[in-house]
């Protein structure tokens, strides 16, 4: 036994449907090696990278019809990697990465689950500044404005990961911090459109939900 139970979910992105191993609920945590701690992740927030966010599944149907060609992708926080899934499914160069000890145990068996090839993925805390990590036209992420220095840490990743012509998107649920981090990546020479959608069946405008568009360089 693992230390946590699963479930395996069908997930609707448009027409096609997925199937995703997540975690069971949100009280699982198993660090018996002391892994994630030592990564920084504590018990409050072991489980969250095991769920299937409204915001993944916004970002995965906003994936479905971008522009793929000659475009290195990559997926911050990609947890579950429904995304990066889609991407896949699509032949895009995308790459997911995340933090969690697990994540990319996921992310193989989830790959593996809709009978894709395994997902290129990188173990990336966003205060790394690697530099063999290199560019990307596109970098992606769903809700991970959620802490109060999100916004500095991923504001200052994504100027070290984009490209002089790049894009950013971002589905958030409608987190305060999305603010500064917008601020910031005008700082860089990213211009925003955001678009308010729902992230539930319940949500009723104005939504409170946003994805949100950053360009440079177009």
């Amino acid at each position: 036994m693992p230390g946590y139970e699963t479930q395996k979910l069908n997930v609707n992105v448009g027409a096609l449907q997925w199937k995703i191993r997540a975690l069971s609920d949100i009280s699982q945590y198993a660090d018996p090696e002391g892994v994630a701690a030592r990564a920084g992740i504590c018990s409050a927030s072991w489980s969250l990278f095991g769920q299937l966010w409204p915001a993944s599944r916004v970002l995965a149907k906003a994936v479905k019809h971008i522009d793929i060609d000659n475009r290195r992708i990559i997926e911050l926080g990609c947890g579950l990697g429904l995304p990066s899934l889609v991407l896949q499914s699509r032949g895009a160069d995308v790459t997911a990465s995340d933090h969690h000890p697990l994540s990319k145990k996921f992310l193989v068996y989830n790959a593996a689950l809709n009978r894709l090839p395994d997902i290129p993925y990188l173990d990336l805390p966003w205060t790394s500044l690697d530099q063999t990590i290199g560019q990307f036209d596109l970098i992606l992420g769903s809700d991970i404005l959620y802490e109060q220095n999100h916004a500095n840490m991923l504001a200052d990743l994504v100027g070290h990961l984009a490209r002089p012509k790049a894009k950013v998107l971002i589905t958030c649920p409608g987190r305060g911090h999305r603010n500064r981090f917008s601020r910031l990546l005008k700082e860089k020479g990213f211009e925003l459109t955001e678009t308010r959608l729902p992230f539930s069946d319940s949500d009723k405008p104005p939504y409170k939900g946003r994805l949100l568009s950053y360009r440079r360089g177009f």
